[in-house]
């Protein structure tokens, strides 16, 4: 489905702001905005539900590329 919005100068701006910071496009940035306001209505309340929350948005395992993630933490802290 299509559906076309008329937004205001400012929110299009913040909202590609937001999108280039995490390398989407606009329209895909959009989308899981969307997608993600359930959760909001109905937030994790045990830390189970927490994980299974980031497990569902693929936030868990999703940085493969970091095999130790204390030395990982360790190393942003002394770049900071």
């Amino acid at each position: 489905m299509t559906i076309n919005i008329e937004l205001s100068l400012e929110l299009e701006n913040e909202l590609s702001s937001e999108a280039s910071q995490l390398n989407l496009p606009l329209s895909e940035y959009i989308l899981r905005i969307l997608s993600t306001r359930k959760a909001l209505d109905n937030p994790p309340k045990t830390g189970a539900e927490l994980v299974a929350y980031w497990q569902n948005e693929g936030v868990i395992d999703s940085r493969s590329d970091i095999t130790d993630s204390q030395l990982y933490a360790r190393q942003l802290h002394i770049t900071d």
